[in-house]
């Protein structure tokens, strides 16, 4: 148990503390729906407006793509390999274009490298385009 947790155990018996997440995005519940940060939440806000004025349908929060590899071996490709996930925060279809839409709320701080090479994968594997709002 770190000092911190000793500290707070001594002063406030059976609470733990809460870990802080590590780009000071704030948990966030809309609709006793809990999101990662309050950006997510309320760009959640905004697809529901939207929802219910017949612009998008068949939103879903959190849809995951799996980032699968294969790689030739002589003259026949080896079976794929999953390497990893990607999980978006929302998708719909746009009623006026009937374009299938995928949206991560991002801010500078969670553009990480790791996420911008998931991103490109998942575009080039699943054939999609990742809307960053």
């Amino acid at each position: 148990m770190s000092d911190r947790a000793a500290w707070t155990h001594a002063i406030a018996p059976g609470i733990e503390p809460v870990r802080a997440n590590k780009y000071h995005a704030r948990k966030c519940t809309v609709d006793s729906i809990q999101f990662d940060s309050r950006r997510e939440a309320e760009r959640y806000r905004e697809l529901q407006i939207l929802k219910r004025a017949g612009l998008i349908r068949n939103l879903e929060r959190q849809p995951e793509f799996l980032i699968l590899v294969s790689t030739l071996y002589g003259k026949s490709p080896r079976p794929l390999v999953r390497v990893g996930r990607y999980r978006a925060d929302f998708r719909y279809v746009d009623t006026d274009t009937g374009q299938l839409v995928i949206e991560d709320a991002k801010s500078p701080a969670t553009r990480t490298t790791a996420y911008r090479l998931r991103k490109r994968l998942v575009e080039a594997i699943h054939g999609i385009t990742i809307t960053e709002v």
